[in-house]
Formats: C-alpha cells, sequence, structure tokens
C-alpha cells in the first residue's frame, strides 16, 4: 500500500500485531512515522517500508511533518461489536442496556472502531442535549469594577495596593461552562479530528458543537475538568464516559515539535483490556462483601522506595474493622502463547503475593490469535518452590466471541478465590 505525498488520500491501513510491506514514504513522512513510536519500521532493498503496528494501540491518526502528511489506521483483532461491549464494561457508565444497544449495533455496522466509537458518541451526546444543555454553578474569581458576589479583600490588599477599582470579587455563576459540558465539548472537538469518519457522523457533531455554544474548550495538555455522578447529571453520563476514554492521554493533538504533528485518536488497548478484567473481578466479588482497589499502592521494601501497583487487590473486613488481602489480580493483554506465561511477569506475581502475604495470585491474558478450539476461560496453576508455596492461578480469556456469550461469563462468575477463574467459570 502505498502513502505518497498525500498522505491522508492513502492511508496506510494496518492491523493490530500485524505488519504490512511495500509501503513507498518520503523522507519526511517515514521521520514523522518513527517518531510517533506507533509502528516498527524497517527499510528494504528496494526503498519500500515495512511497518508493524506497535504499543498495543488501535485507532487512527493524520502525521504530518511540513507539507507532507501520511494517514495510519490501525485496526484491533477484535470485531468491532464485540470490542465495543468491552469499552462499555471497562468504562463503567457506559453499560450497553436496552436503549444504548441501539447505538452499539448501529456504531458496530460502521467499518472501523473509531468510526463505531466517533457515531456511538455522537448520538449519546446528541441525545443528552437534546433535552437542553445542562447548567451549574461554576466559582468565579475576577476584577469588576462593581461588587458582585463577596469581595477578595487579601487579593484586593495584594494586588491593588489601596486602588478602589477593578474590585477583586468571587461569585456563583449559574453557567453552560462547567465540567460536563466541557468534557463534551473537548471530546467532540478530538473526535472531530479522527480521520475517515462518515459526513453524517461529522453533521452530528457538529451539532453538538453548536449546541454546547458558551462551554470553554479545554486544552489538550490541561487536566480534565472533574465531574462526579449526580442525578442531575444522570442523561450525560454515558456520554461523559465515554468522552473520557478518547480524552485519554492516548489521544494525539499536535506534538513533537520540529515540525511534527500528529492530529487524531489512538486507544491503548491493554488499559481497555485491563479495565475491563477489573470491573468485572469487582462484579464478581461483590457478594462476598469486602473491598477491591485498583491500582493500590504497596512497597516492596521497608524504605518504600520500589513500588508495586497490581491492577486489582481484594480486601476482606474483619470484625475490628481492618481490612486484610484476601486476592490479587493482575490482567495481561499481550496474547497468550502457551500455558506458560513470561518469566518477569511470574517475578512480578510473585513479588505483589509476597508483599501482601498470600499464598496465592491471579494472572489474567487474552488468549492468542491462534486460539484453541475449547472456548471461554482456561485455566492453570503453577506452584512455586520454597518455603512459601506460593501458587499462581494462569487464566487464559478469549475475547473472540459474541457479545451474549461474554455477557453470560460476566455473570456467572462466583467470585470463589482462590479457585476462581476470570470469565466462564473453568475450573
Amino acid at each position: 500500500m502505498n502513502a505518497g505525498t498525500d498522505g491522508p488520500s492513502f492511508p496506510i491501513a494496518l492491523t493490530e500485531y500485524s505488519s504490512t510491506s511495500g509501503v513507498s514514504l518520503s523522507e519526511r513522512q517515514s521521520t514523522a512515522l518513527e517518531a510517533t513510536g506507533m509502528v516498527t519500521m524497517s527499510r528494504g532493498h528496494n526503498g519500500l517500508w515495512t511497518l508493524k503496528a506497535n504499543k498495543e494501540l488501535a485507532g487512527a491518526v493524520v502525521v504530518s511533518h511540513g507539507d507532507e502528511a501520511v494517514e495510519l489506521r490501525i485496526e484491533p483483532k477484535l470485531p468491532i461489536r464485540r470490542l465495543m461491549f468491552l469499552i462499555g464494561y471497562a468504562q463503567r457508565g457506559v453499560m450497553w442496556n436496552d436503549d444504548l444497544d441501539n447505538e452499539l449495533t448501529d456504531a458496530g455496522e460502521h467499518d472501523g472502531l473509531l468510526p463505531a466509537m466517533a457515531l456511538a458518541f455522537a448520538r449519546m451526546a446528541d441525545g443528552a442535549l437534546a433535552q437542553g444543555v445542562m447548567l451549574g454553578y461554576r466559582t468565579v474569581e475576577e476584577a469588576l469594577p462593581v461588587v458582585r458576589g463577596r469581595v477578595r479583600e487579601s487579593a484586593q490588599i495584594r494586588g491593588r495596593y489601596g486602588a478602589m477599582l477593578p474590585v477583586e470579587v468571587g461569585y456563583a455563576d449559574y453557567t453552560v461552562d462547567i465540567a460536563e459540558n466541557q468534557i463534551l465539548l473537548a471530546a467532540t472537538h478530538r473526535i472531530l479530528h479522527i480521520p475517515g469518519l462518515p459526513t453524517s457522523t461529522r453533521a452530528l457533531l457538529r451539532r453538538v458543537r453548536a449546541r454546547l455554544n458558551g462551554v470553554t474548550l479545554t486544552r489538550h495538555k490541561d487536566p480534565l475538568p472533574d465531574w462526579h455522578p449526580s442525578r442531575l447529571n444522570t442523561r450525560y453520563q454515558a456520554a461523559l464516559r465515554l468522552g473520557e476514554l478518547v480524552l485519554r492521554d492516548s489521544s494525539y493533538e499536535p506534538f513533537h515539535g520540529d515540525g511534527i504533528r500528529v492530529e487524531g485518536v489512538m486507544l491503548r488497548m491493554w488499559q481497555i483490556f485491563e479495565d475491563f478484567v477489573a470491573n468485572a473481578v469487582t462484579d464478581a466479588l461483590r457478594p462476598r462483601g469486602g473491598h477491591c482497589a485498583s491500582q493500590d499502592e504497596h512497597y516492596l521494601d521497608q524504605s518504600r522506595s520500589l513500588e508495586l501497583r497490581a491492577d486489582l487487590v481484594y480486601y476482606e473486613s474483619s470484625f475490628s474493622g481492618t481490612r486484610r488481602p484476601a486476592g490479587v489480580v493482575d490482567a495481561k493483554y499481550k496474547f497468550a502463547k502457551d500455558d506458560s506465561p513470561e518469566r518477569d511477569v511470574l517475578y512480578q506475581m510473585l513479588a505483589y503475593c509476597t508483599v501482601l502475604n498470600l499464598s496465592e495470585g491471579h494472572l489474567i491474558y487474552a488468549a492468542g490469535p491462534k486460539a484453541t478450539a475449547r472456548r471461554g476461560a482456561r485455566s492453570h496453576v503453577h506452584r512455586l518452590n520454597g518455603p512459601s508455596q506460593i501458587a499462581i492461578h494462569h487464566h487464559i480469556l478469549d475475547l473472540d466471541q459474541s457479545c451474549a456469550t461474554e455477557r453470560g461469563h460476566v455473570a456467572a462468575q462466583n467470585g470463589r478465590l482462590p479457585h476462581w477463574s476470570a470469565m466462564g467459570g473453568a475450573q
């Protein structure tokens, strides 16, 4: 597939973990692509390039260097509809109930992950705003020629040196410029930069943007505004969750300097998988009580210099009110090649179990591209030598199945540690 100086008109299309050869790139295009780190590049004797998708990313971006550009698309290995289910479950709040399932069905028919996500977000945001743009109170501190709200006396004295006007005041403004609307606008702006979106989706996104007139557009490097689920923003929540996913730092806007720019969205597939597993395990263990903590902070040494963060730690509550670690789970999106995890992964889980004083730990892998005929989850146990006799359970989760089956697997989890299997109740 060629990619000349007309870059975006001739996209480089890859699939996750795949490669393509015979790609023609100018020096500027190859330099820009290599700078992103999204692909591994090697040049043949004929001057053509071989590109391999890198970093477990999926999405679409336009990479430009000066007046030359090239479009890169990386599609996930999983079918779009199944991946959209994982995204919804991983994001909480974007659960595909009867209403949203219609959006998912239509979005899943679109060619590509990002067009499907863009359509789903556009419809969710447009539906949320159809009842009117949400307003709320926002604290404003500024200098005015008249008194409004309360006078900020210390700021007036420090900044005005006794001058009467303007007056430093603080007041609560009832406005559309609140966190929820700022996130919707930022996500809409980002999605509109995705190359190759259908015209109908772009039109819907532009309507969402027009409805958010008066809302501040947050810059790429600014932290996302804080919002909290409440009765007042219920209709916004699904769109907000999906918008936050788009706005993670895996999304790209102009960066790199030296004339190199990247615009578009790339999703971190490993993050989606880890979030999905963490939420599924949390749901499975909820009937047992206790508490699940994601990325909880622990240390391997007494000086607290060697930090450890497992994807999920399950705590049981004691009669004294203290909590005791009762289980640890670590998810690995990298495809399992066989029934034996990598040595460094086993060492990592051994460290978790040692610090948490646990005799068992659980590793959850995504099934490899050449999954065995047995569907669902498979589980194996690795018992380590030594006085502690730590057992590491290795679960292989096959994601390449229908959404209905995935729902059933999630619902079927019995949360029985240590003999627990991530999906499907495999023994």
